[in-house]
């Protein structure tokens, strides 16, 4: 049985006929950069959000570097980031021309470790990067709470989290503005590369549209120097599709998960990132840790299982970030996430029976002794 790590085939074919309905009109009018299609979704997915404003880009990263640039971070500023995330959190910090100063998460989840931030607030730290981890919001609360001590922004990098909660809000609405990611394989994904940045802050969103469009309000009339990075008509018009079954999609997300789950709870030698409490998950991704992984990753591929890694190096192991200062074990839990994890395949068309099947080769990965001694 031959099980994909993620089936974007299988997810066209159920809304094909809508999705073909809804990009007719755009080929057929010729109005491919800021058509009408981009102003819907952007007033659709922040009413999903909960926010007053939504500004599609060209692709997440683009979306946190604009955000930081918004707010007037830059050359000499800091924002704390999580040390386990994929590297965009930390290039939508260096592309605005500030510094990414990394925190450790913590072992239950992957999230910001809350306990760590204030030891590394410096006076030129401007703002928190909330990164919504595999699809579950970091405890925005307690960040909440020293952002507002230190007088910091909160932001949040929603690339994963398309309909997290926190308590009564959603991602997209718990800090002064996030980032979001339509990559392909998102929860709400795209055809191709597309982003969008949420948030409620009049003047914030001004600006952000400024900046998107080559800081031009009129054509050939630009008052800053902005970025080329519009969300196209055409993804605008795929999404708008999309997102009338995002919840759905969410909903058979969370089931597939509690599949897994109740496969192999019996299981003590995997470790999975647990929920907070009031904070329901969108469930990205399904991620286990063990010591065992590359074993377990090598019979899984073996057996026609997409299974992968997400993410295989913490951000400070990457040459692009290393540091001196960042020795191996500076951040410990981060790098035990990124040394452990794996991912098993999870989209809301995956059936019972695959489901079934991967658990079952899971369990087959370690000869019985070795899971006994794990």
């Amino acid at each position: 049985m031959q099980i994909p790590l993620v089936d974007l085939k299988s997810q066209y074919a159920s809304i094909r006929d809508e999705i073909e309905a809804a990009m007719r009109p755009v080929l057929e009018e010729g109005c491919f950069i800021l058509g009408p299609p981009v102003e819907t979704f952007e007033r659709s997915f922040a009413a999903f959000c909960g926010a007053k404003h939504c500004i599609g880009v060209a692709n997440g990263t683009d979306a946190l570097q604009l955000i930081f640039r918004g707010l007037g971070i830059g050359p000499g500023d800091e924002v704390i980031v999580p040390a386990f995330t994929f590297i965009a959190s930390a290039l939508g910090v260096s592309l605005a021309g500030a510094t990414p100063v990394f925190v450790d998460v913590c072992r239950e989840n992957a999230l910001l470790d809350p306990e760590k931030i204030t030891e590394a607030i410096t006076p030129r730290t401007k703002a928190i990067l909330a990164v919504h981890l595999y699809g579950r919001c970091a405890d925005m609360q307690r960040i909440g709470e020293i952002a507002a001590e230190h007088g910091l922004h909160v932001v949040e990098d929603a690339a994963q989290a398309h309909g997290a909660r926190c308590g009564v809000k959603f991602a997209g609405s718990l800090g002064i503005a996030a980032g979001f990611s339509f990559y392909p394989g998102k929860n709400l994904g795209a055809y191709g590369d597309g982003g969008a940045i949420t948030t409620s802050d009049d003047q914030l969103a001004e600006r952000l549209r400024l900046l998107r469009n080559w800081g031009s309000r009129k054509k050939y009339h630009h008052e800053e120097q902005g970025l080329n990075s519009r969300l196209d008509t055409l993804q605008a018009a795929v999404l708008n599709v999309k997102l009338k079954h995002l919840a759905r999609w969410n909903a058979l997300r969370t089931r597939h998960a509690a599949e897994y789950d109740q496969l192999l709870s019996h299981r003590t030698d995997f470790r999975r990132p647990c929920e907070r409490p009031g904070a329901p998950g969108v469930h990205h991704l399904y991620v286990l840790r063990s010591p065992q992984r590359d074993r377990i990753l090598e019979h899984l591929t073996a057996h026609g299982i997409g299974a992968g890694i997400h993410y295989p190096f913490a951000v400070h192991q990457l040459k692009a970030y290393r540091h001196p200062v960042w020795r191996k074990g500076t951040f410990p839990e981060a790098e035990g996430w990124a040394a452990e994890c794996f991912s098993l395949p999870l989209y809301p068309e995956i059936t019972s029976e695959q489901i079934a099947h991967v658990a079952d080769q899971v369990e087959r990965a370690l000869p019985i002794s070795r899971r006994r001694a794990a």
